[in-house]
C-alpha cells in the first residue's frame, strides 16, 4: 500500500522543484534564435575567415602547440616553439629530442616540466599506437598524454575540418558574461553553445567567439565601445548600447604579440 507524504515532505518537493525549475531556466541562453542569428551574422561579417593564433606546421605540431597552451597565452607558446617546430616537427623528431631537450625550448612556458613528458609520451605513444599519425576522432585523441577534450576539439577544427566547439578561458568567459550559455564548467558551457550557434555558423564559432573575448570583452574589462554587437549583448557589465561600425577587420597577423 503506498504511504501518503505528509504535507511537509510533499511541500518540501514541491519546493525543490520549483528551485530546480528556476534554476534551469536561469542558465538558458537568454537570447532568441533570431538574436544569435544575427550575432554570429555580425562575427562573419567582421572576420570572414577567422584563424587560431597558434603557429603550427602539420596536425602533430598543432596538437603539441595546443596541450603547450594550457594556462599560457598563445604568443607566449609560438615565441617557444618556433624554434622547438624546427628541429622536431614529427612525433619521431620528438622522441629523440628526449624531455630534457624539448624543456630547453619551452622553459619561457607555465608548468613546463610536466608539459615536456606529457609532450614526449603523447609522440611515444602516436608512433606505437597511430603510426606516427594524429587521429581524427576525440574518443582517440583524449587517449594522448597532456590531451583533454578542448585540445581534441581545437584539433579535429583546426587540422582535420571537423566543426566542434573548444571552450577556454574566452569561451568559458563570453558564455557567462553575455549569457548566451551559462555554465559552471567548460562542457556545460559547451554543451549549451551547441544548441543555441546556428548550425552554418558552427564551423567558425569558435575563433570567433575567442577572438571576441580576446580583442574586445576582455576579461578585465569589456571594451563595449569597440563591439559589434552591443546592442544585442545582455550581459549585466555592459557599458555602452550602440554598436561599433560592422566593417571587415584587417586579415590577421598570425604569430604576433597579444594585445
Amino acid at each position: 500500500m503506498a504511504i501518503p507524504k505528509s504535507k511537509s515532505s510533499t511541500a518540501s518537493s514541491q519546493k525543490s522543484s520549483s528551485a530546480g525549475a528556476r534554476a534551469r531556466r536561469h542558465i538558458r541562453s537568454r537570447y532568441s534564435k533570431a538574436e544569435m542569428e544575427e550575432i554570429f551574422r555580425r562575427f562573419s561579417v567582421q572576420r570572414p575567415e577567422p584563424k587560431g593564433e597558434l603557429e603550427h606546421t602539420n596536425p602533430f605540431t598543432l596538437l603539441v602547440a595546443v596541450a603547450l597552451s594550457a594556462q599560457a597565452t598563445d604568443a607566449g607558446v609560438n615565441k617557444a616553439t618556433r624554434a622547438l617546430f624546427k628541429v622536431a616537427d614529427t612525433p619521431e623528431k620528438m622522441l629523440a629530442l628526449g624531455e630534457d631537450g624539448v624543456i630547453q625550448y619551452i622553459k619561457t612556458i607555465g608548468l613546463y616540466r610536466n608539459k615536456a613528458k606529457n609532450v614526449i609520451a603523447l609522440s611515444q605513444k602516436l608512433i606505437a599506437q597511430f603510426g606516427g599519425e594524429v587521429p581524427r576522432t576525440r574518443e582517440e585523441l583524449v587517449t594522448l598524454p597532456g590531451v583533454g577534450r578542448k585540445t581534441a576539439n581545437v584539433v579535429m577544427s583546426m587540422a582535420f575540418g571537423i566543426p566542434t566547439l573548444a571552450v577556454d578561458t574566452h569561451v568559458f568567459r563570453i558564455g557567462n558574461r553575455l549569457l548566451m550559455a551559462p555554465g559552471k564548467t567548460p562542457d556545460e558551457v559547451e554543451e549549451r553553445f551547441l544548441k543555441v550557434i546556428p548550425k552554418q555558423y558552427l564551423f567558425h564559432a569558435h575563433h570567433w567567439l575567442i577572438l571576441h573575448g580576446r580583442y574586445t570583452c576582455k576579461a578585465r574589462r569589456p571594451e563595449c565601445e569597440h563591439c559589434v554587437i552591443a546592442d544585442l549583448c545582455k550581459s549585466p557589465e555592459k557599458t555602452c548600447d550602440i554598436p561599433a561600425a560592422l566593417v571587415e577587420l584587417p586579415p590577421q597577423r598570425i604569430g604576433e604579440m597579444e594585445k
